[in-house]
């Protein structure tokens, strides 16, 4: 039988484990990325694990997110990571330089390699044919010492393309149609892989953009053939020796197969408050805009930002929107300054953004009070922007654009046809502009180098083994499609991310503000916390902090109707147990402040994956389980992975 690409680079990695769906596989990472709202704790768990360099073929430290440098803390925090990775055989790329994802696609990414990086919009690298991975800096720490990544092993999903976008649809509209599809929730274990004639028609821009969104499906990853666009695109990065070329067997075999005909998208657009709340853009014409901004590691490539400047050449936004355009890359920028895109966007009324992840993570650039945002980039949960009263709708640049100049929600298509606008058919370059002086190589000597730790740096937690049982009570419930933004907020909050003592006073602050002081108080009194959750709970960013916080709080379960792949594997990695409802139902039969009981945890989770519980205050008992592997078993009885790591004094 064939392999699908997934299988075959599966393969090429594979450590240990049974290559059958849904069982536990592990496989060799080649190369790793942090960026600094979740590096600085994973350069912290590397340091602690004692391994003097870096154990991949390469690794990159990125500042991208927290770039704006109020109060001393993320200065602190950059210098940190600037001089960990220098002694530690890291690459550093300076603030400046771009969003990890787009720069790391550009300049490092390579096809047939694994990727793990500690953001959940890695799989960015998918578009250049790279298995790429988003989880938890812990995870990535361990990856850098050496050791393999613990995944399930996936459903391949194939999507076959066929047709060719037509003009004034974009690759967004792609990954917005998919979100329609299959939605954000019960993708979990699953692997998308891109397939069909419609491929060739995509440049890795474009492919880029769709597996960078694919993230909100909750998939594992998602990934398209390494083909002669992929060669082209390497050639003009300077990269042609890096090419290989990779496709699925023509026998090969998929759990499903989801056919698009890119020839019939039209303009979509995601509505408040989730990335699968999708409808055609002229479903909702004519909805007044007060903020347009463009860029985020979905939409800021040389393609969106060329294509952008040549939509608004000679036009003026509506006095009613703020218009704002952040590109993705230092090279994307120096390019579109170097051809007059950068002139053409001041012009026509644009604010130029740092090269930055910047307003998609809440940093800067929040909406009015109940304002229309209309974004590129790839999340809209409800508070994110930094205004929680605020709507924000996910479009492509060109989308953007027209809503830009209406000052409404508009169909591209139809701006064109009003003001004449011929569709800018923008090509990838020939040759891209190179420029790595803003990524700092690590030293040569490593004991040249001693590494910076300001106030704010502290360690990572040191957790306690599970006890043998959980006298607790339910601290907080909540409904579904809690995301990580809900647990542990970013945007300005993001500075405490080194001072897990401070950053954990913010746990579920957007929920219930009095959630970390109650949590507090409970530990203090010995009662363990829990939490209840509905469906898809921990969506969104990687974030480890959303459990690192809940941990020092003293949280020792999570009951919820399902989890997202990257926080309950998060939930694991710092000693939570991450517990299911056997029945559903059971959800409504709990409130919160009951007391639940979970006698002799250790041993029936070691037993196997039924888990009895007690909620006390009610006098009724019910069922519960869980999915963890023997080796997660062992981690949670551990109080957590790095504590398993120097207890087994291995990765």
């Amino acid at each position: 039988m064939g392999r699908n690409i997934v299988e075959k680079i599966i393969k090429n990695h594979y450590v240990s484990g049974e290559r059958k769906a849904g069982k536990e596989v592990a496989i060799r990472i080649d190369q790793t990325l942090t960026q600094d709202a979740t590096g600085t704790m994973a350069y912290l768990q590397f340091e602690a694990m004692g391994v003097p360099r870096v154990k991949t073929e390469i690794s990159v430290s990125y500042v991208d997110h927290n770039t704006l440098q109020e109060g001393f803390e993320n200065a602190d925090d950059h210098l940190y990571l600037q001089t960990v990775a220098a002694k530690h055989g890291v690459y550093y790329s300076r603030a400046g330089n771009g969003i990890c994802h787009q720069v790391h696609l550009e300049r490092f990414g390579a096809p047939g390699k694994t990727l793990l990086g500690s953001d959940s919009h890695t799989p960015t690298g998918g578009g250049i044919g790279m298995m790429a991975i988003g989880a938890g800096g812990l995870d990535v720490a361990v990856a850098m010492a050496g050791g393999p990544f613990f995944l399930t092993y996936p459903r391949v999903v194939k999507v076959n393309l066929t047709g060719q976008l037509r003009p004034w649809v974009a690759a967004k509209d792609v990954i917005l149609k998919l979100l329609e599809i299959l939605t954000t929730k019960g993708n979990v274990g699953c692997i998308i892989e891109y397939g069909g004639e419609g491929v060739a028609t995509l440049s890795v821009p474009e492919r880029a953009t769709i597996t960078n969104m694919g993230a909100e499906l909750g998939v594992t990853t998602s990934l398209f053939p390494s083909d002669r666009v992929t060669k082209a695109f390497l050639k003009a990065q300077g990269r042609e020796n890096q090419w290989v070329k990779l496709a699925a067997d023509p026998t090969a075999k998929y759990e499903r197969v989801i056919d698009i005909d890119l020839s019939g998208l039209e303009p979509m657009v995601a509505q408040p408050h989730s990335p699968d709340n999708v409808t055609r853009v002229r479903d909702i014409a004519g909805k007044k805009v007060d903020q347009v901004l463009v860029g985020s590691c979905t939409n800021a490539s040389y393609k969106d930002i060329t294509t952008l400047a040549r939509i608004m050449n000679g036009r003026l936004i509506r006095e009613n929107v703020s218009f704002g355009v952040a590109p993705g890359s230092r090279q994307v920028l120096q390019m579109a300054a170097k051809e007059s895109s950068i002139a053409t966007l001041v012009t026509s009324g644009a604010r130029i953004l740092e090269t930055a992840c910047g307003f998609c993570i809440g940093a800067g650039q929040a909406p009015p009070s109940g304002g229309v945002s209309v974004r590129t980039n790839n999340r809209n949960f409800e508070g994110r922007s930094g205004t929680r009263s605020a709507g924000i709708y996910l479009v492509s640049a060109e989308t953007a654009a027209a809503c830009a100049l209406k000052g409404e929600m508009a169909d591209p298509r139809d701006v064109a046809d009003e003001l004449g606008i011929e569709y800018p058919d923008v090509k990838v370059p020939k040759k891209f502009l190179v420029d790595d002086s803003m990524v700092l190589p690590p030293a040569e000597d490593p004991l040249t180098v001693t590494v910076s730790r300001g106030p704010n740096i502290g360690n990572p937690p040191e957790n306690v083994p599970l006890p043998e049982s959980i006298q607790g009570e339910v601290t907080l419930k909540t409904g579904d499609k809690i995301t990580t933004d809900h647990i542990m907020p970013a945007g300005a909050r993001l500075k405490y991310r080194s001072n897990i003592g401070k950053y954990a006073e913010f746990v579920f602050e957007g929920v219930d503000p009095t959630f970390s002081s109650r949590a507090l108080e409970n530990k203090a009194k010995g009662v363990h916390n829990v939490v209840v959750g509905g469906m898809s709970y921990g969506q969104g960013s990687s974030r480890e902090h959303a459990a690192i916080c809940p941990s020092h709080l003293g949280v020792r379960a999570v009951i919820t109707k399902s989890f997202e792949r990257i926080h309950s594997a998060n939930l694991i990695n710092f000693g939570i147990v991450p517990l299911l409802f056997d029945n559903e139902a059971d959800y409504d039969r709990i409130d919160q402040g009951d007391r639940i009981e979970i006698p002799d945890i250790r041993e029936a989770i070691t037993k196997g994956s039924a888990v009895k519980a007690r909620n006390v205050t009610k006098g009724f008992e019910f069922k519960a389980k869980h999915t963890l592997t023997d080796r997660q078993i062992e981690i949670i009885l551990a109080g957590g992975r790095l504590a398993y790591t120097k207890e087994k004094g291995a990765f």
